[in-house]
């Protein structure tokens, strides 16, 4: 087993680990799983990620509207963010960004400018973003050219040429279960191509199990599978990777390693 594992992207307050939340996160560490960031998606979630880093030392949290929520991001909940940022454990904004997949989800225009407001928030606060971005790379690039954040796209999904865009920005890439899959050839030759120092597994749970389990509810348990794949892909042993991405996380992130 890999020991010291940094799962980067998680949703642990999410509904589907109700039942049983306190024994998957208690299980963490006996898969090799040291530190988990978990990711605001909503107000709501926001606050309730806060309040997990309260009670598990090993778990930090992020603050932020996803594209779906966009129309959350009114003043009012931006100077809430801002407030629930100086949360001790509190160490980015996000996931925010930009989602084309449907168009029927949140008004465009809606997205661009909650991402826009949140870009702004994390320059104001120093803080790093977590970017996410489906469908719709020509304008989250033109917002992160714009900003020039610190941060990560997460589950990365985009061209070779977007990756390259991103990294010219200094930001990092997060690979999820999605990195397994038969039909991953993008994200693949993005693995390949990015500097391993770069890199950062995430799990995205509960979504994005990888293979061989793909299907099932997600958590950072099978972050070894991922591994597996990002080390084999940039030729390092599951135990260099693991290193390697467990400090950047804690760099890009701010957390002593």
């Amino acid at each position: 087993m890999v020991d010291g594992i940094f799962d980067s992207h998680a949703h642990y307050d999410d509904k589907a680990f109700d039942p049983d939340r306190d024994t998957v996160l208690r299980s963490l560490a006996g898969a090799g799983v040291r530190r988990v960031m978990n990711v605001g998606s909503d107000m709501e979630s926001s606050r309730s990620g806060i309040g997990l880093g309260r009670i598990y030392p090993f778990l930090w949290s992020s603050v932020g509207i996803h594209p779906a929520s966009a129309g959350e991001a009114t003043e009012e909940n931006l100077s809430l963010l801002a407030e629930l940022s100086q949360e001790p454990k509190v160490m980015a904004i996000g996931e925010i960004g930009l989602d084309y997949h449907y168009d029927d989800s949140c008004p465009r225009e809606v997205q661009l400018l909650a991402f826009e407001r949140q870009l702004q928030l994390a320059r104001e606060l120093d803080l790093p973003v977590i970017i996410h971005s489906r469908e719709a790379a020509n304008d989250t690039m033109a917002l992160l050219k714009k900003y020039r954040p610190r941060g990560i796209v997460h589950c990365f999904s985009g061209s070779l040429e977007m990756a390259k865009e991103v990294l010219k920005l200094d930001m990092y890439i997060g690979f999820t279960g999605v990195l397994t899959f038969k039909n991953a050839r993008k994200a693949v030759e993005v693995a390949a191509y990015a500097p391993a120092d770069r890199l950062l597994l995430e799990t995205d749970c509960p979504y994005m199990a990888p293979e061989p389990l793909r299907g099932r509810r997600c958590d950072s348990t099978m972050l070894p599978y991922t591994l597996e794949k990002l080390a084999a892909i940039k030729g390092l042993s599951p135990e260099e990777m693991a290193s390697i991405t467990f400090r950047n996380a804690c760099t890009v992130y701010g957390i002593a390693d």
